[in-house]
This record gives structure tokens, sequence and C-alpha cells, in this order.
């Protein structure tokens, strides 16, 4: 309703508001603020996006699985030692390398194809030391020779006969390209294999090559652990270790080793020149 002129019109009748509770909402319109303008967003799981860790993938490597020994046969005369090394991918530990050329010290060599075609310069100096170098298969693309699906150490195995048999004379395949002469030793990637395709392998007309000592733990080992182990190897053992991380610091220990073996008197030898003997489950 409209006024007289000149009047003024009456002020409308609030609702009577409790001091105490108007301070109260205020007091809680600050505290939802801040959550209003960053909402937390929820997982499927029900953790909040800022709580999310990433879940690593456990991968078991499979049980009843063989690693087999070898050792060399006792003979008279001074201790006799073979030092054996994977070639498994990557470069040539040119420390290691060319210590044993330089001291004119016989190796075996197990190579994959893979290492072959990556490292032709030092392929060209193994054939050019057929007194010195063995060359032997490592596989053509370092899986594990288990023919079950899983995991050796983190690696997938093969998983089937027909994928273990591949792996094997393809790897021999590469050795014989490369100009060396046909492998008679197999070493499958991590030195494992099911009880099958240790029957497949020895049928495909291959003899599998364990070890005794254990040098570098897949060149995982400090330079120190290395150099222990292989200084103390006794008469005929079969040392394990590797020459292709040149990166790593096993390298140095594994040069050390041989170098202290080689101070003692101790003769090298490869396979193809030992008589083997084979059985029991290999170890350090």
């Amino acid at each position: 309703m409209h006024g007289a002129p000149g009047a003024f019109a009456p002020s409308p009748v609030l609702p009577k508001v409790c001091p105490m509770r108007l301070l109260a909402a205020l007091f809680l319109s600050t505290l939802a603020a801040p959550a209003l303008a960053r909402p937390v967003v929820e997982t499927p799981w029900g953790v909040p996006d800022a709580a999310k860790k990433p879940v690593k993938a456990v991968q078991t490597t499979l049980s009843g699985l063989s690693e087999p020994r070898l050792k060399l046969e006792a003979q008279p005369g001074g201790p006799r030692v073979a030092l054996t090394f994977d070639a498994c991918s990557g470069k040539t530990d040119e420390r290691i390398f060319s210590t044993l050329v330089s001291n004119r010290i016989p190796a075996t060599i197990f190579a994959t194809a893979r290492w072959i075609r990556h490292n032709p310069e030092t392929v060209a100096v193994l054939k050019a030391n057929p007194d010195l170098f063995q060359v032997e298969n490592h596989g053509a693309e370092h899986i594990p020779a288990v023919d079950r699906p899983g995991f050796v150490y983190g690696i997938a195995t093969a998983g089937s006969p027909q994928a273990v048999a591949a792996e094997v004379t393809d790897g021999a395949a590469a050795i014989t390209a490369a100009g060396f002469p046909a492998p008679k030793w197999f070493r499958g990637a991590t030195a494992r294999y099911s009880l099958s395709a240790e029957a497949e392998i020895s049928r495909l007309g291959f003899r599998l090559a364990g070890y005794s000592l254990n040098g570098d733990d897949g060149a995982s080992a400090s330079a120190a652990t290395a150099e222990h182990r292989i200084s103390k190897a006794g008469d005929g053992a079969v040392i394990l270790s590797h020459i292709n991380q040149p990166t790593h610091s096993a390298g140095e220990g594994v040069v050390r080793g041989i170098l202290a073996l080689k101070a003692r008197g101790t003769v090298f030898v490869r396979l193809s020149d030992a008589t083997e003997v084979e059985g029991g489950t290999a170890g350090r």
C-alpha cells in the first residue's frame, strides 16, 4: 500500500535472531569454504586421489626348477679353474675382456644372439683369438628355458616346449652365422630350467652348462664381494660371471679376483679343454 505523498513507508518487521546463533553460523561457514573450494575425489577403492600410491606387481619365481652344477674333474698338478662368462645383452665390459686378452687367460663366453648383434668389435676379437675363447650358446633373446608360463627372477619364461626349442636353436644359429664353430653347450638365461626343458635341450644335441661358483650375482654383487668369491675359488671350480655390464662395480672385482688366481699359479681352462663332473645344485 502506498502512503500519502511525503509520508514515510513503514519499515518491514524482521524476525528476531539470536546473536549467538548468528555467530555460530558465520564460524561454520568459514570452516566449510576450503572444502567447497577443493572437493575430495574418491577412487573406486574409497581412497582420496592424493593418497593413492603406485602398486608394484610381484612376479614370483616359479618353483620346481633345477640349477645344474658343473665342476672340473680333479687332476694331478696345480689348481685348475674354468672361467665362464654370460654375455646376455648390452655392451662388453672391457675391464674384464681386455684383462683376459692382455694376460692370455682362456675363457668360455656364453653369448646371446642379441649380444652378438650389438658387439661386432668384440666378436672380431673373439674370432681372432680362438686359442683363448670358446663361444657357446646363451640363447637367442635371453629367455629362461622353462616350458611353462611364469617368471624367473622377474624375467618371463619361454612358456612352452616350442618356445624353448626356438630359444636354443636360434641362439646356436646366430653363433655359427657370426663365424664361430657350432656350439655344443647351452646355458639359458638365469641358469634355471624345468626338467622337461632340460630333456628337450639334450634332445637338440646340447649339454647344459652348469657351474659351481657364482662369481658376481648377475653383475649385481659389489666389487669386494666378486673379488672375494673368485679369488678364493678352489681347484676344479667352474665360475659363472657376466661380461656385459660395463657400468656395474662387480666387473672391477671380477678382474681383481681373476688376477689373484693368476698370481697363485692357477691354470685357466675352457670347457672344451677339460673333463667335467656334472650333478647336484650350483652354489657360491
